[in-house]
């Protein structure tokens, strides 16, 4: 089942007595796989000796590629494939994405060193003093539905209460990131994300912003956002008529500051608070630790791997790459043991969980309807 899953993958990793061996089949997106893998040595050098011997497949591209229709048979053996994100017709293992360790290319710092920064830029102003508009800055040419979003900015002919701005990497990279420290991006009351090709790893930094989050509807998931309720750390935002739903949003939020502050206010301590990178860590280990409990072979080390440490690849590393490596490198072991694993949710209370997320949505929607339909009525 695991060797399948190599259609796919950019490297198979082998942990052998606490050691990781690598056997790289392409080279991924910029250097996803190098920050992928560099995560999991410090996850080693954090618990040495506490995860067992195991084998997996990891692919970096964005998209999930293990359609759940495709093995409906009783001995149809999906392979496990880890990934960033997975949807509601895939069965990829979603793993904490490469920028937790910092993303090189684009300058964003390591997440411990962001997460600070973003909570010093939120100290700069307070909610009701910020710019009453919803605020997007991003790639609109990596999916429809981001070129779909820039056609709600404001115009001569409409102003839907957002301010949706351009990124250029290239341009950016030339003035040396000057204009996209992520710490001086909470200025507004709202913050839009939209998915990209697939997720975006953008989610956790607009979430830390304090301001109230405007989430167009998303198709996919990376391992935190299932547990995000509508109303309580988000605003659910129409995929189909995102333009007027986004103008609700925030017409809704200006009549009710003190609830849209705290809905905010939510979301930014659920990442502050519960994604500190040591509960990263942990989700890691009980991720790696239950799925080697699967296993019904003896992991042994491939002809072709090479064995890696932070060592080896700090050693030849430069520029950023090397400069985040540093500032992420886990400086000696836990002097704690990984947090416990809570009990998997009974059916009845995960189905209860997920109705509920379902009917805050529809609540949403439902004063939406109503809001337009005053709004014709007027006119």
């Amino acid at each position: 089942m695991i060797k399948r899953a190599q259609k796919t993958a950019h490297f198979r990793l082998v942990i052998v007595d606490g050691k990781a061996y690598v056997e790289k089949y392409k080279q991924s997106i910029q250097t996803r796989d190098m920050f992928s893998l560099w995560g999991i040595l410090q996850l080693l050098r954090l618990y040495p000796g506490k995860l067992p011997d195991l084998e997996l497949m990891f692919d970096c591209n964005d998209r999930p590629v293990i359609r759940s229709g495709d093995f409906r048979g009783p001995n149809s053996g999906p392979p496990p494939l880890f990934r960033y994100c997975s949807d509601g017709s895939s069965l990829d293992i979603v793993f904490p994405d490469w920028s937790f360790w910092g993303w090189a290319e684009t300058n964003i710092r390591p997440w411990s060193n962001v997460l600070k920064n973003i909570q010093e830029g939120n100290m700069r102003s307070e909610w009701r003093d910020r710019i009453p508009y919803a605020y997007w800055r991003g790639n609109p040419h990596v999916s429809p539905i981001r070129r779909d979003l820039m056609t709600c900015n404001v115009s001569d002919q409409n102003d839907w209460n957002t301010r949706l701005y351009i990124q250029d990497w290239d341009q950016e990279s030339k003035q040396k990131f000057k204009q996209s420290n992520l710490g001086d991006q909470c200025t507004h009351r709202y913050k839009i994300y939209v998915e990209g090709w697939a997720w975006s790893v953008s989610e956790k930094y607009i979430l830390a912003c304090d301001s109230m989050t405007l989430i167009i509807r998303p198709h996919y998931h990376d391992f935190f956002s299932r547990g995000m309720v509508p109303l309580e750390h988000y605003w659910p935002i129409r995929e189909n008529s995102k333009c007027s739903s986004l103008k609700f949003a925030v017409e809704w939020g200006n009549n009710h500051p003190e609830t849209a502050q705290a809905i905010g206010e939510a979301a930014s301590k659920y990442i502050q608070e519960d994604m500190k990178m040591e509960y990263v860590y942990d989700y890691m280990f009980h991720l790696l630790n239950e799925y080697a409990k699967l296993l019904k072979f003896k992991p042994t080390i491939p002809s072709r791997a090479v064995e890696v440490c932070s060592e080896t690849m700090t050693c030849p590393a430069n520029g950023n790459w090397k400069k985040f490596m540093e500032e992420s490198m886990v400086m000696s072991p836990s002097d704690t043991v990984p947090c416990t694993l809570p009990l998997p949710y009974e059916p009845p209370a995960l189905k209860e969980f997920f109705d509920k997320k379902v009917r805050l949505t529809k609540q949403v929607e439902s004063w939406e309807n109503e809001y337009w339909q005053n709004m014709n009525k007027k006119q």
